[in-house]
């Protein structure tokens, strides 16, 4: 806080005239015009230092001096360089055994890389040259040869010949100032890294976008990156309840399917209990066991069946049947169990999916109030504020049908039965956690485009948006019901058409009208 004071105190009027790197290091100068207390105009630098836990911001006047730092370096912490109010400014050590790329021939720079032996190539570089980071690093050895198999002392002349040509195209690049903006994203739009070039190296792996401006690169990284972060962080304790709920069915189904195994041979009980009732007649009080042919087997083996003494042959009988009576019952309940218990997880992972798309404080809020509704957490009334009304995706299609997408199961079963009419379309992915996603008809035939479109948005807004030809299913609303008792977004559907989709980000951002 105190530093800020400084900078508003010395700054908060000036104008920023120009910014310049220090050679290709990590270090940025900010120089400001600014009237002094004499009315006199001066320039002032700010120096940004960035290096890991080194960094640093430092006020510097224009003799040179510094005036003050975020974070002070005496004598004690470093005999190297200080860094106090009233001491001449220094620039860091420069790291001597690095080559400046603008001030060496490439042709150098290859030759010391080849000197590095068994050294993978874009180590060396990164090693060897200055202020070039591991991406770049990276992209020079893909160029030279394809692959991070070969070492940086096995380089064939053409190889070398290729990293010339790279390095000779970087060299040019940073002196003329002709970079490209670009962002390195994930299938599912998370940005990954950018670089002042085009990347070629991941070969599809990522999406490789050019951006207008370093301005909106950096604004499109930081924002998303943020906006995950900060996601993340206020659905933490709904990921953690999730997880353990998760967890604690799995480990009770597990054990219901154990017991369900103690009762796949309860028809043998009945049958022994068959077998003593036919033979009451030659059978006496006090036996332990019977031997009797086994009339439910062709060749009628003979079978021991174990009896109690203590009780008559036509209580030993009743006895079996008592007995497989109530594994009868039992199979059926924990079938029953199990089944319920599958479809609790089916639905938690519904929420999980609702989760992982979130990007606004309103759906979280949606979704804590949704698991406030069905039990799983305590009644959830959220802030004071009114809260803001949170309406379905909407997408336009090319031929100009509205597509409606629910952002949680709660907007789902809306969206579903209550708000489309019989004769609206409806898709989801089959057998994969996702949003419920509607064609509104309104009365018109919907062309094969649109609900092609459709289904891609569904896959989209589903579990599988990351993966490839993700199956579909469509019907018109009327062919869809909700169970009765069933959890939320939970319904089944018949007459159903399936379309295979490949989830497509840019395709489905294109169509987008309110999100």
């Amino acid at each position: 806080p105190m530093f800020c004071m400084l900078l508003r105190k010395h700054l908060g009027s000036a104008r920023l005239v120009r910014m310049e790197q220090v050679g290709m290091d990590r270090i940025l100068h900010l120089v400001f015009e600014s009237v002094n207390e004499l009315g006199d105009l001066v320039e002032l630098t700010l120096a940004m230092e960035i290096m890991g836990r080194h960094s640093n911001i430092i006020l510097i006047d224009q003799n040179g001096r510094i005036i003050d730092a975020i974070k002070r370096i005496d004598a004690e912490m470093s005999s190297v360089r200080q860094i106090l109010p009233g001491m001449l400014y220094q620039l860091p050590p420069a790291q001597a055994d690095k080559l400046d790329l603008l001030h060496t021939q490439v042709g150098e720079i290859v030759e010391k890389i080849a000197e590095a032996g068994g050294r993978e190539i874009s180590k060396a570089l990164l090693q060897t040259v200055l202020g070039m980071s591991p991406l770049t690093c990276r992209e020079a050895e893909n160029y030279a040869v394809h692959t991070a198999d070969v070492r940086a002392g096995e380089m064939s002349q053409q190889q070398k010949q290729r990293l010339e040509e790279w390095l000779s195209m970087l060299q040019l690049r940073l002196r003329e100032h002709s970079g490209v903006p670009t962002i390195l994203l994930e299938s599912s739009g998370k940005p990954r890294d950018f670089a002042f070039l085009p990347i070629h190296q991941y070969r599809g792996a990522l999406i490789v976008r050019e951006m207008n401006s370093y301005s909106a690169l950096l604004d499109s990284f930081y924002a998303e990156r943020d906006l995950i972060d900060r996601m993340k962080q206020r659905s933490h304790d709904l990921l953690r309840l999730l997880a353990n709920t998760s967890d604690r069915i799995a480990r009770k189904i597990a054990a219901q399917e154990e017991e369900l195994k103690e009762c796949a041979n309860r028809e043998k009980l009945k049958q022994n209990g068959d077998l003593i009732h036919a033979n009451l007649y030659q059978m006496e009080k006090g036996q332990s066991v019977l031997r009797v042919q086994n009339f439910y087997e062709e060749d009628l083996p003979l079978v021991d069946i174990p009896l109690d003494p203590a009780l008559t042959p036509s209580q030993n009988a009743q006895k079996y049947y008592s007995e497989y009576r109530k594994q009868d019952t039992a199979e059926k309940k924990l079938q029953e169990l199990i089944e319920q218990s599958r479809e609790e997880i089916q639905y938690l992972d519904t929420v999980f999916d609702s989760l992982a798309r979130a990007v606004k404080e309103s759906e979280l809020t949606a979704i804590r109030e949704e698991l406030s509704e069905t039990g799983y957490i305590k009644s959830y009334k959220g802030k004071n504020k009114k809260p803001e009304k949170l309406l379905p995706l909407e997408y336009r299609s090319s031929d100009g049908f509205t597509i409606l997408v629910g952002r949680n199961n709660v907007q789902n079963d809306r969206l579903t039965l209550k708000e489309a009419h019989n004769y609206d379309m409806w898709f989801h992915t089959q057998k994969i956690p996702g949003s419920h996603t509607i064609v509104i008809a309104d009365g018109k035939q919907i062309p094969n485009r649109t609900l092609e479109e459709a289904a891609v948005i569904a896959a989209y807004h589903s579990r599988a948006r990351d993966s490839a030809l993700v199956p579909v299913d469509y019907t018109i609303i009327k062919n869809v019901k909700k169970p009765s008792g069933a959890k939320p977004g939970k319904v089944i559907y018949d007459r159903f058409e399936t379309a295979v989709v490949t989830p497509d980000k840019e395709r489905v951002a294109a169509l987008l009208i309110k999100g």
